[in-house]
Parts: C-alpha cells; sequence; structure tokens
C-alpha cells in the first residue's frame, strides 16, 4: 500500500488533502486512481489509512480515513555518530540507518572526512537528508522518523557526550572485543563510525577517554557506509528486534 508523510496533525476523519508534494508523487509517479488505498503518517508515530476520494489538477484528496496506528520501532534505541563522508555515501547511510532503524542520526566533521560544509551548505544537507529520511520511512513502514541532528565537530560532541549513561560503542580495526562479548546497554546505544580514513588517533583517544568501547567486526576493515549498516544490524541482531 503507498505511503506518504503529512504534517501533523494527521486528520481525524471526513477528507483530507495530501501535500503538494505527496499530492505529485501519487498522481505523476505512482498513477494512483480514485479507490486506491493509501497510508499517511506524520512521524511522530501515527498513522492512518485511507481511500483516493479524488484527483483534479494538483489535488489528491483522501476519504474514508480510518486510524490505523501500528508501532513498527525497535525496542533499542539507537543513536548513530557518522563521520562525514561524500554525498552519496552520507545519503545512503541515512537511508540504510532509517530502515534499520536508527533512533537518531550525529552527523560529525572530523579529521579525515572527506566532506566539508560551511554554515550554510550544512543547513541544505540536513534538509536534505531529512527527505530522504521521510521517503526510506515511506518505503520501509515506519511511523516515526529518526532524529537527524545538525553536524557537529567530533571533539565538541565527545565532550558533551562523556556523561552519557549509553552503551558507548566505537568501531575500530584494532578494536578490543566484538560486539557480543558486551553486556546488553541500559538505556540506549550509541555508535561511532569514522570518516573514510578512519579517525585519527586524538580522535580515538579522546573517545576512548570518554567511555566508548572499542569494538571490531571481523577481521576486515570496512568502508565507513558498510561498517555503519553492519554496525546498526548487529546491535539490532543482540538487542534490537531482529532476534
Amino acid at each position: 500500500m503507498p505511503r506518504f508523510y503529512c504534517t501533523p496533525p494527521l486528520p481525524a476523519g471526513g477528507q483530507f488533502d495530501l501535500p503538494p508534494d505527496a499530492a505529485h508523487h501519487a498522481a505523476r509517479v505512482l498513477r494512483l486512481r480514485e479507490g486506491d488505498r493509501v497510508e499517511i503518517f506524520d512521524g511522530s508515530g501515527n498513522e492512518c489509512r485511507g481511500v483516493i476520494a479524488g484527483l483534479g489538477g494538483k489535488r489528491v484528496v483522501i476519504g474514508e480515513i480510518a486510524a490505523s496506528n501500528v508501532d513498527r520501532e525497535s525496542p533499542l534505541q539507537v543513536v548513530l555518530a557518522q563521520a562525514l563522508s561524500s554525498s552519496e555515501k552520507m545519503d545512503w547511510v541515512i537511508q540504510k540507518a532509517t530502515e534499520l532503524g536508527v533512533a537518531e542520526i550525529q552527523p560529525l566533521a572530523t579529521g579525515r572526512s572527506v566532506a566539508k560544509l560551511s554554515a550554510e551548505r550544512a543547513e541544505k544537507r540536513l534538509e536534505h537528508w531529512r527527505q530522504i529520511a521521510i521517503s526510506a520511512c515511506e518505503q520501509c513502514g515506519r511511523n516515526v522518523l529518526p532524529k537527524i541532528h545538525a553536524p557537529l565537530d567530533i571533539m565538541v560532541w565527545l565532550q558533551q557526550m562523556r556523561a552519557a549513561s549509553n552503551g558507548k560503542f566505537i568501531l575500530l580495526p584494532e578494536g578490543a572485543s566484538p560486539l557480543q562479548a558486551h553486556a546488553k546497554p541500559q538505556g540506549g546505544a550509541v555508535l561511532l563510525i569514522g570518516a573514510e580514513g578512519g579517525f585519527t588517533q586524538a580522535e580515538s583517544d579522546t573517545a576512548l577517554h570518554c567511555g566508548f568501547s572499542p569494538i571490531r567486526m571481523g577481521a576486515r576493515i570496512l568502508r565507513t557506509e558498510t561498517a555503519a549498516i553492519a554496525g546498526l544490524a548487529a546491535l539490532q541482531t543482540l538487542w534490537g528486534d531482529f532476534s
């Protein structure tokens, strides 16, 4: 069933016009017709189902609206702290992390980050990433959008995380132990992934000093985008909703 994101509040009944972007996608891309059933969600956990009651011009009207809230969120609250990478890789990580149920994404500027964002570019990229997350939620069935934070310098962020009580993990080729050697974290998990060139020595040392546990995932060195997705899948398998 096609799904569309709509800003809250969702309608409680009656009829409802899809927002312009969703209406264009429904009518021009998916070529839906009157009588087709659809789902709409607000990104905060609410979902409704309805039927296309009318199409005309740029309007797509939804009728027969009924709430059908379904909880598809993982019981493990995961924050992915991802070093900024090239635009295509970063987009891919945002999309797949959303599908894998991540609760928050914190982009980080690191010493070896390929991408360097000015304040203006960072704001535009943030909105771009949010749209990618919306599309991923439409595809995978999530009703809650992951929170995507504005990019931060990794050293600033690490100091903010010093007192965090979550399970904190940093993926390092020389990591001391596999993820399954650790106890299930209380209060969620934070997964820190480096850039294409990895972390600088100062960054990894600071992370360890701030309470991050070094982990490894096999004997191979993973690309940054592979590491993020493999790490999230491992967390969901051990302590989330994959088991």
